[in-house]
C-alpha cells in the first residue's frame, strides 16, 4: 500500500511515499534512499517489498530542492542530456543536505506509528546517505545498508567513513565487484576505519556484480541472482537488529 505525503524540511518541502504491507499492521520502520536516478516506478516496487517483509517504510525524494523532474529510465545515464541532469542533482545534493532532511524524514516515520529505532537501505548515492544517517542518529536509526554506494572512503571532507567513529548501529556495506565509483583502495579504508572505531559491520564483495546490479530497470546491469542474494542480505540485517 502507497500513499504520498509532504515532509517539510529546512529546506523547503520534500515529497515522500509511505509504504505498508498490505494486510497486515507493524510499528517497525525503514527508510530507503533512491539510487542517483531518482524516483520512479522501480524505486516504488522495490520499497513496497520491503514494506512487504513487516515495515512501515518512508521513500523520500533526496531531489525534492531541484522540483520536478523526469521520471528518468533506469538508462539514464545513457543519454546524454538526461545523465547531464541526472549529475547536477546528484552534485548539488551534499551529504549535509541528507543529512540535515534526515531528521525530518524520520520525524515522518514517527508520525506514521513507527516505534523504536529505523533501518536504513541506501543504493548508489544513497548508500553513502545511509551509512552518514546511521552515523548522525545513532539514538534512532539501528541498522544501515549501503549498496552499490559510491564515495564511501574518498578524500572529501564529508565521506561517510570519516564518521565511523560515530556509528553506534549495524552496518552491512555490498560493494559491485567492478565499480569505479567505489575502487578497491577505498573499501580497504573503510574496512580499516570501521574496524578501528569497532564498529559491527560487514563489507560483502558481489564478485562480477556492475554498478546498480540490484535494481531491476538498469537494463545489461540488473542481476536477478545478485539481487535475491542483496535481498536476503538486507533483510536478515532488519530482522535481526530491529526484531
Amino acid at each position: 500500500m502507497k500513499r504520498e505525503i509532504e515532509i517539510k524540511t529546512a529546506d523547503g518541502a520534500a515529497k515522500a511515499w509511505v509504504f505498508r504491507p498490505d494486510g497486515a499492521e507493524t510499528t517497525r520502520g525503514a527508510m530507503f534512499y533512491m539510487d542517483g536516478i531518482g524516483i520512479r516506478d522501480v524505486m516504488f516496487e522495490m520499497a513496497q517489498r520491503l514494506a512487504d517483509a513487516g515495515y512501515v517504510v518512508l521513500l523520500p525524494d533526496l531531489f525534492y530542492r531541484f522540483g520536478a523532474y523526469g521520471p528518468f529510465s533506469g538508462n539514464a545515464f545513457n543519454v546524454e542530456a538526461d545523465r547531464n541532469q541526472v549529475m547536477t542533482m546528484i552534485r548539488g545534493t551534499s551529504q549535509a543536505m541528507t543529512r540535515s532532511d534526515t531528521a525530518a524524514f524520520l520525524d515522518a516515520l514517527a508520525a506514521e506509528g513507527v516505534t523504536g529505532p529505523v533501518g536504513v537501505t541506501g543504493y548508489c548515492m544513497g548508500g553513502s546517505r545511509a551509512i552518514t544517517a546511521l552515523a548522525s542518529y545513532p539514538d534512532r536509526i539501528a541498522a544501515a545498508a549501503s549498496f552499490h554506494g559510491g564515495n564511501l572512503a574518498s578524500d572529501a571532507a564529508d565521506s561517510p567513513h570519516r564518521l565511523a567513529g560515530d556509528i553506534k548501529g549495524r552496518l552491512y556495506v555490498g560493494v559491485a565487484g567492478v565499480d569505479g565509483s567505489f575502487p578497491p583502495e577505498q573499501s580497504a579504508r573503510l574496512a580499516e576505519a570501521l574496524r578501528v572505531a569497532e564498529v559491527d559491520h560487514i563489507i560483502e564483495n558481489y564478485v562480477g556484480m556492475k554498478h546498480g546490479w540490484t535494481v531491476p530497470d538498469r537494463d545489461g546491469v540488473y542481476d536477478e541472482t545478485g539481487a535475491e542474494r542483496h535481498w536476503k542480505r538486507l533483510l536478515t540485517l532488519f530482522e535481526e537488529s530491529l526484531g
